[in-house]
């Protein structure tokens, strides 16, 4: 807790993550990005998550973690202090330990003095605070302006409380920009009913993000205009105050050296043709998918590294067993991978032989494919990830998304095998080659280390100017 206080001439943020890590990764990332151009921050994070933060985080002098103490809350395990280790349900409860800390996180404030929070969705009640203590409060949305655009802007609930039908959802909200997003299915729009929803009596998901995005001092977003554009320019109309960019915020290439047993394995194969496939760590797909999945990536005929996660005290070998398909890993010995746990994913997208990803479209995957020159083929699984796969198929035109029945999600072998085929095989047929050439041109934007530094230059400027600290 040395931190204390503001010099004059450097710039001192907060970081304010919700207790996610897929919120917190790319509050890391941005941090990262300000302490090379010598900003000081502070990172707030549960101290069960510190010692996970701290190995993301670069040791710069500028830059330290401050633990916070969650409170006990009925129904929260003790030392369960982030979603990794929760359910969907019992996660909520950490919205409510959140709302609890209120005066642990003003007293925090209150000594360090900084010049902003940046702070997530869950914390309503942050600007208002900040605000009481002289402090500006920024909205760092982690997901892309679309999604803000789409789901969570006054003009989709234009009356307090009345919130949406399932119908209404499957369109945009009204004055949307006219792009490639004009209708999601029905299955998309029931899943984001979610954030209308209250849990333990809370306030509702689309109630915390408004009134963070209209309390804050401005708000900041992961995205570009050569990205995103039309749907940054509603978001602007829609809140009125500044919104600031940051960029899509590259990952830094990964340290260290591939894990030998993965990088002997790829080896056997000629560049580009692996398919690697991978969910991310707190997404778990359902028997089904499991299988027409596995059953697709087999159909390609193309050598594949599929990774699958199952929750927390599942005897994997067992789960495995139990759900690909009869005689697959026999059939696919030669040429096919099924692991579970963790793996260098950023190695393995490097590897020469690795030519496309199948992913759930979380949007820094996206990303990480992008640059290492693989094709993205996606499957969304919730939330954001429809709205992500929409922007990059339809508007970007970087990647193919799998094809779905309207009502329910469903997915057979045949679509997976259609999907990986637009981009591996029909190289030099529409819309195959369309998709390779964009990919070319959005790997190019994104390793621009000038086009991506100014971001973030740009972002410390603006930073500085809105609370008078001079750039020289």
């Amino acid at each position: 807790m040395e931190m204390k206080g503001n010099s004059n001439d450097v710039l001192h943020i907060v970081m304010f993550p919700f207790f996610a890590f897929g919120h917190i990764s790319p509050f890391v990332q941005l941090s990262n990005k300000l302490s090379f151009h010598g900003v000081k921050v502070s990172f707030f994070t549960a101290s069960g998550n510190a010692s996970r933060v701290k190995s993301m985080l670069n040791s710069a002098p500028t830059t330290c973690i401050v633990p916070l103490t969650l409170p006990q809350v009925e129904g929260l395990p003790p030392g369960a202090e982030s979603t990794a280790e929760l359910t969907p349900i019992t996660a909520e409860l950490l919205k409510v330990a959140l709302d609890q800390m209120q005066p642990q996180i003003k007293s925090l404030l209150s000594n360090l003095k900084p010049h902003f929070v940046l702070f997530d969705f869950a914390q309503d009640w942050l600007p208002k605070m900040a605000d009481e203590l002289g402090i500006k409060s920024v909205y760092y949305s982690v997901f892309v302006a679309l999604s803000t655009a789409f789901l969570t802007c006054p003009a989709r609930v234009p009356q307090p409380k009345n919130y949406p039908s399932l119908e209404d959802m499957k369109k945009p909200p009204p004055g949307f920009p006219h792009t490639s997003v004009t209708s999601v299915k029905t299955f998309e729009a029931q899943d984001f009913l979610y954030i209308f929803k209250s849990f333990h009596g809370g306030p509702t998901v689309y109630d915390r993000v408004l009134s963070g995005l209209k309390g804050c001092s401005a708000i900041l977003a992961k995205t570009c205009s050569q990205m995103e554009g039309p749907y940054i320019e509603y978001v602007k109309s829609q809140f009125k105050k500044p919104v600031f960019l940051v960029g899509p915020v590259v990952p830094d290439p990964p340290s260290g050296e591939l894990e030998e047993r993965w990088g002997n394995w790829l080896n056997k194969f000629e560049s580009g043709t692996v398919i690697y496939s991978s969910f991310g760590s707190e997404t778990f797909l359902t028997d089904d998918q499991i299988k027409e999945l596995a059953l697709g990536l087999e159909e390609t005929g193309l050598p594949f590294f599929l990774v699958l996660n199952f929750p927390a005290n599942i005897d994997v070998s067992a789960e495995l067993n139990r759900v690909l398909p009869k005689g697959f890993m026999e059939r696919v010995k030669e040429r096919g991978i099924v692991h579970s746990g963790w793996v260098q994913q950023q190695h393995i997208l490097a590897h020469s032989s690795v030519g496309c990803y199948v992913c759930h479209a979380g949007f820094s995957s996206v990303i990480e494919a992008l640059v290492n020159d693989c094709q993205v083929v996606m499957l969304p699984q919730k939330g954001d990830q429809f709205l992500n796969a929409k922007l990059v198929s339809g508007d970007m035109k970087a990647g193919v998304e799998v094809n779905r029945r309207d009502e329910d999600g469903y997915f057979g072998k045949q679509d997976i095998k259609e999907a990986v085929e637009m981009v591996m095989m029909e190289v030099d047929k529409e819309p195959g080659k369309f998709f390779r050439e964009n990919q070319k041109k959005w790997k190019e934007f994104l390793l621009n280390t000038d086009i991506q530094c100014k971001f973030i230059e740009d972002l410390v400027y603006e930073m500085k100017a809105m609370v008078k600290i001079s750039s020289n």
